[in-house]
């Protein structure tokens, strides 16, 4: 009797794939280990195994594995099964969840692209033989693919040569050219304490006699830090006196000048003493009680705590008992990019136990994490991370924190599988015997909901740290300004007022326009004809700074025209207005002062999001104008005004969730505003001032909203009433798309009947080429998921059997976020 194993290969395959293995191999080989496969005509893959048996495959002769590729598992059992659980949720494939759950570094392929480190001087003596010729190899070429190293080698199994290869630094993998995400420090000087009088000011000068110099850069520090009232950068005070960085270095030694840095995120962390978390005000002690006594009766508690509330030291208290306890944390958030703050404010009380994991991350350093992980290392005793965090190999979990559980960013959108970071960790939670705490000042309808059922424990924060009041919010009316003629550009004079007032003082303000580019239309004012995508059934949105438009679904771009294409005209208008046009009118009205802009197109670079962000905390901005990125759980302490441009087009939006997702961009937006003891001051520019949405905002009314939007939830069966599934049919001929969704929608019909909704058309029918059509299943709660799951995946399988579908690509997208 022979020996098998099932291996998980990460590709999409329905079942899992039967290797043989001898006897001695299968004495060693454990579940969770990585082996080499052969798989199809000529393949070679990495895979998992996810079983080891007596029986052979009955419908084809399984192949031998090429090579054991770990000595000890590299995935443990609990993440078998929960990989096998996010399989059978989300409707998607075991391939899929390995290939979104390891770093790429575990997975090498034959079509992996191997690359020579060019950054790294390398002892050609520490090789051995085989990774020699490998080394010598891309000496002459560019990269190497697996399939190139076996001819080189003249050997089947070459992925542990290279694996070495990659440990000791000498190659990469082609799609791994990520550098490591470091905080931007900057340097600062400020005036010894001991000079800061004007007596120890004349003593010192004195002292300094004939150091002209070093005098100049005493009292030009000393006029700018009284004048500024900001921190002073080593590089502005030499360009300001024009001295080299050596007479402030000299300053420095003698002790008259103190240098320091900034971090990103305002706390500098030398790697030095940890401090003690802070002690909790009442109203956060209050919340931690709570919390702690709802774990006694619940597994998941929701933190309702309004914006800047102090709800991340009530986490770090929490944090502090399970790490006292030797378990371990995952601290899960929404936008890793915009959290540096957040990383040096754990690593003060947690110093170096802390380690990150997001795409930002080199495949190397994420190998590294993940090995901590794996061995409950010190080192990753506290995991803060995106999304992709929750798959890593918890062995001891204690506790999860969602911070702003409501954000949609932790809905995974493409490839499958299609998860919800929120749910998955809830369900790792309870794999693990850990306590799930999720944290939002405008909780999801879904949570709020599990609470008022009492699934989910709850505690409250009602007010903000400091006793600081919740900003004071006003609506502005368009129509009203527009038509007394009180609108410049697109801000209106109770708006431009207010900024005044707050740059004078030397506040500072944030600006939200929901869209970024400089118009979203361009239309001919004498034909009307508005250019459109090629690809896309959109228009394209004229971008400014670079003289183009381009198409926000698949990158399309050309020049801006000059003249219309349709009828030769060159009267060209802009409609509509995004984050590039609200930036230049800032400019124009406040030419003194310094705006910034942050979006998707200024964040692209490598430390994109760091430098707007240090230079926005470090007042070198006075005026910041984003999209939603400004939203996510940013702490600015010198904010008076934010600015809302226009919020009818959030509430317009065609989608179910609207209503809710305005609610919380404009509150969240809005406790972006007054974090310190003076109250901020938020204004909203609509045309509908009377809009439910708009005064539940105006009032801070969490309650109303969830009620309101409750009962439209029960009446219309949307979730969380009811689970919901999307099916997304997609293919370039319309015709051909249209005929399958129509067989797929009556087939669905016979079995759900009036649950099943659509074919539809999505409002942007058509995105790079592809014609896409919508059919939603709706799940009432009394019936069964699984068997729902079960009569789809059946009906699909009848789908694919029909020779004209083959071709039309499906995704399931399950609880449809």
């Amino acid at each position: 009797m022979g020996n098998y194993i099932d291996v998980i290969i990460p590709i999409p395959l329905q079942k899992l794939f039967t290797y043989s293995i001898s006897a001695s191999e299968a004495n060693f080989i454990e579940k969770g280990m990585r082996v080499a496969v052969p798989f199809g005509k000529s393949k070679i893959y990495t895979g998992i195994v996810a079983g080891i048996h007596q029986t052979p495959p009955t419908v084809y002769e399984a192949k031998e594995i090429h090579q054991i590729l770990d000595d000890v598992p590299l995935v443990n059992d609990l993440q078998l099964q929960f990989w096998q659980w996010i399989a059978s949720y989300y409707m998607c494939t075991l391939g899929d969840v390995m290939r979104a759950a390891l770093p790429s570094a575990f997975i090498l392929e034959s079509e992996t692209s191997i690359v020579k480190n060019k950054g790294v001087s390398i002892d050609e003596s520490e090789l051995k033989d085989d990774e020699f010729l490998v080394f010598e190899a891309l000496q002459y070429q560019s990269s190497l693919k697996v399939q190139d190293v076996m001819g080189i080698l003249d050997k089947k199994q070459v992925l542990p040569i290279i694996n070495r290869l990659i440990e000791k630094n000498v190659v990469f993998l082609e799609e791994e050219v990520y550098e490591k995400y470091r905080p931007k420090l900057v340097r600062y000087v400020k005036l010894n304490v001991n000079y800061t009088s004007e007596k120890a000011l004349q003593r010192l000068l004195d002292d300094l006699g004939r150091a002209h110099k070093q005098k100049e850069v005493v009292l030009t520090l000393f006029s700018i830090a009284a004048k500024t009232k900001k921190p002073v950068k080593v590089s502005d005070l030499s360009t300001e006196i024009g001295v080299s960085t050596s007479i402030i270095k000299a300053l420095i030694d003698k002790g008259v000048l103190l240098e320091y840095h900034i971090q990103t995120d305002r706390i500098s962390y030398e790697g030095g003493e940890l401090h003690e978390t802070k002690i909790l005000n009442t109203n956060q002690v209050q919340a931690l009680d709570a919390i702690k006594k709802a774990f006694h009766k619940h597994d998941v508690t929701l933190l309702h705590g309004v914006t800047s509330s102090g709800k991340t030291e009530v986490y770090s208290k929490l944090i502090e008992d399970i790490v006292k306890q030797g378990r371990q944390v995952l601290y899960l958030l929404p936008e890793i990019a915009l959290t540096t703050q957040l990383i040096g404010r754990l690593r003060l009380y947690f110093g170096e136990g802390i380690s990150v994991y997001h795409s930002k991350y080199s495949s190397q350093e994420r190998v590294e994490v993940w090995n901590n992980v794996l061995q409950s290392a010190s080192k990753a005793q506290i995991v803060v991370g995106a999304r992709s965090s929750v798959f890593l190999p918890f062995n001891d979990l204690g506790l999860i924190i969602i911070d702003e559980e409501h954000e949609q960013s932790f809905k995974q959108f493409d490839p499958a599988p299609r998860y919800h970071a929120r749910d998955t960790a809830i369900v790792l939670a309870k794999m693990l015997q850990a306590k799930t705490l999720l944290g939002s000042a405008t909780p999801s309808l879904e949570s709020y909901f599990n609470v008022q059922q009492n699934k989910y424990g709850l505690a409250e924060i009602s007010r903000r740290y400091n006793n600081v009041l919740m900003p004071e919010i006003q609506l502005v009316d368009l129509k009203d300004k527009h038509k007394r003629k009180r609108m410049k550009g697109h801000f209106s004079d109770t708006l431009l007022d207010a900024m005044t007032e707050t740059l004078d003082e030397g506040s500072q303000i944030i600006l939200f326009q929901n869209r970024r580019g400089f118009s979203p239309i361009v239309e001919c004012i004498t034909c009307g004809h508005a250019p459109q995508c090629p690809n896309c059934d959109v228009s394209l949105t004229y971008h400014q700074y670079r003289n183009q438009l381009r198409c926000h679904y698949c990158g399309y771009n050309t020049v801006m025209h000059k003249n219309c294409e349709a009828c030769g005209s060159s009267e060209l208008d802009s409609k509509g207005f995004g984050t590039e046009q609200i930036e230049e009118e800032v400019k124009i009205l406040y030419p003194k002062h310094k705006v910034a802009r942050m979006d998707l197109d200024t964040t692209r670079g490598k430390y994109g999001y760091e430098k707007i962000i240090t230079a926005f905390e470090q007042q070198e901005i006075d005026v910041l104008v984003g999209t939603q990125m400004l939203t996510k759980g940013l702490d600015f302490r010198n904010v008076k005004l934010v600015g809302i441009m226009n919020a009818d087009t959030m509430l317009n939006f065609p989608d179910f969730r609207a209503h809710e997702r305005s609610f919380q961009l404009m509150l969240q937006v809005a406790g972006r505003a007054g974090r310190t003891n003076e109250r901020g001051k938020v204004l909203i520019q609509t045309y509908n001032p009377y809009h439910n949405i708009l005064q539940q905002v105006t009032n801070n009314d969490y309650q109303v909203m969830f009620k309101e939007q409750l009962n439209d939830r029960y009446n219309f069966k949307y979730p969380p009433i009811y689970k919901l599934i999307k099916i997304t049919l997609k293919h370039k001929d319309f015709n051909k798309v249209e005929q399958a969704s129509v067989w797929l929608a009556k087939s669905l019909q016979q079995i759900f009947s009036k649950y099943v909704l659509g074919p539809e058309s999505p409002p942007i029918a058509r995105i790079r080429n592809q014609f896409h059509k919508n059919i939603l299943v709706k799940i009432p709660q009394g019936q069964s998921l699984s068997k729902t799951k079960e009569a789809i995946i059946k009906i699909n399988n009848s789908f694919f059997s029909i020779k004209e579908f083959r071709s039309v690509k499906m995704t399931l997208n399950v609880d449809n976020f």
